[in-house]
């Protein structure tokens, strides 16, 4: 895992980038306090060093800037912020940052820069790498950030309650729902798709929240960009082996809410489900009829698809033979809510292409393997210990174990928000500031409120708060499906069962010239 600045410096040769900053963040005077300097002090303090790009975080293109002045060392906001400006500059534990897009965050702001962090129009999207060499500027002029204009997975809303701000917090998760120059451009479904591709479905309701969806894009953390992709691997692989897709190919996951869109393809259209159940049926010319799950059915031009919420889980794949068509940003087609990358939700009117089927046939009828738990039901999730179960103690796992956790409203595609008695850390490390370190989909997080959040695709990268544990591989998909108002109880794998069942919840380390401490 990433944790905590390194000592070295700049790697050799490594460019300098100078990011001017105009030093008038909300929590300066508070910086000024918590140092026993002055706030023209703390601005010299920061001003003065030269950084090192430790590692890329959270968030594409934000970087945690190690070497700075040790007398600026600053807890992070007992409560976090639900909104940070673009281009804000803060302060947490011994790093220095700036943030690439607006977001949540809880880290001390002391100043605004215009210096863009992340932009996907250069040949390096990035500002900052791993390694690189870092100089802030003190201006007085009025910064101007250009916020406007963005992002494709924008607007990742909450299952329930869609206008909520209070985003799962890491310490620095990204507001989704927020639209800036710094994400991928907004590309409907029409302006998405590959060229020559064949329409299928024209959106009449998209529910709460319908998203483009492949296997995601993973090993590019250098770049701080998470792999994202569905939230439920297992039905996205199972909807689009009915279809006769490869099981990574594109397809609509669909959030909580109804779902209708009409037939237009030049001919009939061949679709598939899988997931959370949902009651289907398709009307046309002739009647209607059920639109099943678990098998491949047909959809003819001018039909309707109806799609009612589903009853039990929460997120259902809707799969057409030929793979959804949409262009791929940095290599998939998946809308990661978090970083703003990929398609945009879609919209009333939008229109759905396929790409040219393969020649693999559907598939044999194939139900989904697990009966998905409803509100106010309860599922089991199995959970490897750590790597900071310490900071809770033996209380506080028998804790995380005889609680029956509920799901809250707030949860979405970036993590599954938990209530229930707060877990308390031990007297040792009440106390105690976590450097920020990596997180894997599946992590356990505990935020000062104790309430656990539980990470899914589109986690952030790194977190400051301790993960007292990882839901194993095999269980990621039933805790994608968890719904508001289910309840969850996480039980301990045995040692011996232990090795490997987290293994490939997480990235490939970013290469890195230094490696910060664990």
């Amino acid at each position: 895992m990433l944790s905590g600045p390194g000592t070295a410096g700049p790697r050799a040769g490594a460019p300098e980038t100078v990011i001017p900053v105009r030093y008038d963040g909300e929590d300066l005077a508070e910086v000024a306090a918590l140092t026993g300097l002055s706030p023209e002090e703390v601005v010299a303090r920061h001003v003065a060093p030269r950084y090192t790009v430790a590692f890329t975080g959270f968030a594409p293109g934000f970087a945690y800037l190690s070497g700075g002045d040790t007398a600026l060392t600053v807890p992070r906001r007992s409560t976090p912020r639900p909104r940070i400006p673009a281009g804000s500059v803060g302060l947490a534990g011994a790093f220095s940052g700036v943030y690439p897009r607006e977001s949540p965050g809880g880290w001390q702001l002391i100043g605004r820069t215009g210096h863009r962090m992340w932009d996907l129009g250069r040949e390096q999207p990035a500002a900052l790498l791993p390694g690189a060499a870092v100089r802030f500027e003190a201006v007085r002029e009025a910064v101007e950030v250009d916020d406007a204009g963005a992002g494709a997975a924008a607007q990742d809303r909450t299952q329930t309650e869609a206008q909520s701000q209070d985003r799962t917090e890491a310490r620095d998760n990204t507001q989704t729902g927020t639209q800036d120059r710094n994400r991928a451009p907004t590309q409907t479904a029409q302006e998405s798709a590959d060229p020559g591709a064949t329409p299928v479905l024209e959106i009449l309701d998209p529910g709460l929240q319908t998203l483009i969806q492949d296997a995601g894009r993973p090993g590019l953390t250098a770049l701080g960009v998470s792999a994202s992709g569905a939230a439920d691997r297992g039905a996205l692989a199972r909807a689009n082996r009915l279809a006769g897709n490869p099981e990574d190919a594109a397809a609509l996951e669909l959030g909580f809410g109804a779902f209708e869109a009409r037939g237009v393809g030049p001919g009939a259209s061949v679709l598939a489900l899988a997931g959370a159940p949902r009651e289907g049926r398709i009307t046309g010319p002739f009647g209607t009829r059920r639109a099943p799950a678990g098998r491949a059915f047909r959809l003819d031009p001018g039909e309707l698809l109806r799609l009612e919420a589903p009853a039990r889980g929460l997120r259902t794949v809707l799969a057409v033979r030929g793979g959804v068509a949409a262009g791929r940003t940095l290599g998939s087609r998946s809308a990661d809510t978090l970083a703003g990358l990929g398609p945009a939700p879609l919209a009333e009117g939008d229109v759905v292409r396929a790409g040219a089927p393969g020649r693999a046939p559907v598939g044999l009828p194939e139900p989904d393997p697990a009966e998905l738990p409803a509100p106010g039901e309860e599922a089991r999730l199995r959970v490897v210990p750590g790597p900071r179960e310490e900071w809770f103690g033996a209380e506080g796992l028998r804790a995380l174990w005889e609680t029956a956790w509920e799901v809250t409203p707030r949860s979405d595609r970036v993590g599954v928000r938990l209530a229930g008695d707060p877990l308390t850390r031990t007297p040792e490390h009440r106390e105690r500031e976590l450097p920020s370190e990596g997180l894997a989909t599946g992590a356990i997080q505990v935020p000062a409120d104790g309430q656990p959040v539980l990470f899914l695709a589109d986690r952030p990268l790194t977190g400051g708060y301790p993960v007292i544990g990882v839901v194993c591989e095999a269980d990621l998909g039933l805790a994608a499906q968890l719904p508001p108002g289910a309840r969850v109880r996480f039980e301990p794998l045995a040692p011996a069962e232990q090795d490997g069942a987290a293994s490939g919840v997480t990235d490939p380390p970013a290469p890195t010239t230094q490696t910060p401490t664990p």
